[in-house]
Order: structure tokens, then sequence, then C-alpha cells
């Protein structure tokens, strides 16, 4: 006989490497949220959620240099036409 025991362990101790994604389904709203409050503000992990899964992706570095390049470019352009910007960075839209 076989007995499983899950393994418990807080989201914020998990290490993913960059490029690596995890899903995990069946997780409801407050769950994200509290997810999300476990994590912090400044993690390096990207998060996503929709129809109750969870997803989790740490991206590769050289994904990160020209996202930021670009950004860079963006803002001097607005600052330079006079037009006023709002950095959003990671948002959560809910739909209601």
């Amino acid at each position: 006989m076989i007995v499983i025991t899950p393994v418990i362990k807080p989201v914020s101790q998990i290490e993913l490497s960059p490029g690596s994604v995890i899903t995990i389904p069946n997780i409801t709203w407050l769950e994200f949220e509290s997810i999300l409050q476990e994590l912090g503000e400044k993690r390096r992990t990207r998060i996503a959620y929709s129809n109750n899964t969870l997803e989790m992706m740490v991206p590769l570095l050289d994904r990160e240099i020209p996202k930021d390049l670009i950004s860079d470019m963006v803002k001097n352009l607005l600052k330079s036409a006079g037009r006023r910007y709002e950095p959003f960075g990671s948002t959560k839209l809910i739909r209601s």
C-alpha cells in the first residue's frame, strides 16, 4: 500500500531558475491574493492568474535587457515630446 502525503511549502520558498514555468491548477482568487502578498512587490517571478490557474515564471535575463532598453527609449521620446505618462510596470487587472 502506497501512502501519498501532500507537500506543503510556502510559495516564496519555491526556487525557479531563469526560463522556468510552473502552472498550478485549481487556485481560488483568495489563494492567488494570498500568494501575491506572500511573494511581495519586489519579486523576480512573474505571476499570471486566469480561470483558476496560476502560472509562475522567471524570465530569462537576455529578455529583460531589451525590455528595459525599449522602456527607456519610450520614456525619453515621451519626455522630449512633452507628453505625460504613468509607468504602470506589473499591474493587476481585475474584470468585474
